[in-house]
């Protein structure tokens, strides 16, 4: 049973036919290969359980997930297993893609910022239930790097060619109001709400025919995962060419420093 499982950063609690499953790495749960690889773990554990029909993706803090915690020299050991040379098998697109995989209806509570990697993560479950201090950004550009975690694939599908291109050109953060407007987020709610929000939506899927939501999400979602995977790909290349640049070094300096950076286009 999936109760029953440990992890480190992690908590899964079951209500009904419900699994919830908390980030606790506040109070900004920055991720690293680990945090996805247990995420991916319990939802395939969710997907074993018969008893269970949907689940609720959350996490305590400020943040949902503010991304990942680079060094102000613009190394992270949070980007893969090992290093930042880690070989892609063990790479945390990979685990990102068993995510897409899973077969179980997925609500967000996001109750704060998801930024980078961690926007990326927001847009793993089906739906989103957002607060007005929910805040969305893909701040890759920012730091002198390329979007990753698939958002190149499930931004645009989501929101549209020409707003995902502002989100990825600009870096600018999507504040809750203007994510539901975009359709970012499904629900809107007061920040006190969000968490029971989505668990009632969690529930009200619950409720139906359990072979019936999944074949259709099977459906609706075919390929996601394949095309998920051919993103980030690409996405990997061209992250792997800057992270090597002085811009990508200047970007994360300018974050630590809290300064506009003074990219060279070096």
């Amino acid at each position: 049973m999936i109760q029953n499982e440990s992890f480190d950063d992690i908590e899964v609690t079951i209500q009904g036919h419900v699994a919830i499953i908390e980030i606790q790495r506040p109070p900004h749960n920055f991720f690293d290969y680990s945090l996805i690889q247990q995420i991916a773990s319990a939802m395939e554990g969710v997907d074993k359980d018969t008893n269970l029909r949907a689940a609720v993706l959350c996490a305590q803090g400020k943040s949902f997930c503010a991304g990942a915690n680079f060094n102000s020299d613009g190394t992270s050991s949070n980007q893969n297993g090992g290093s930042d040379t880690a070989d892609r098998s063990s790479h945390l697109y990979v685990e990102a893609v068993r995510l897409f995989a899973t077969k179980t209806p997925i609500v967000g509570a996001i109750q704060g910022a998801a930024i980078g990697g961690g926007f990326g993560l927001s847009l793993v479950p089906d739906f989103r239930v957002a607060c007005p201090e929910a805040r969305f950004a893909a701040n890759f550009t920012r730091l002198g790097f390329h979007p990753g975690f698939g958002l190149t694939h499930t931004l645009p599908s989501l929101i549209g060619h020409q707003k995902a291109s502002l989100m990825f050109y600009t870096s600018r953060r999507i504040k809750g109001e203007e994510a539901y407007q975009w359709g970012l987020a499904d629900m809107l709610v007061p920040l006190d709400e969000v968490r029971q929000s989505a668990i009632s939506l969690a529930e009200e899927i619950a409720e139906n025919s359990p072979l019936g939501v999944i074949e259709t999400r099977a459906t609706m979602r075919q390929g996601l995962a394949d095309r998920v995977r051919k993103a980030t790909d690409h996405e990997l290349v061209v992250q792997n060419k800057l992270r090597a640049t002085e811009d990508f070094k200047e970007g994360i300096r300018a974050v630590a420093e809290r300064r506009v950076p003074n990219f060279k286009g070096l």
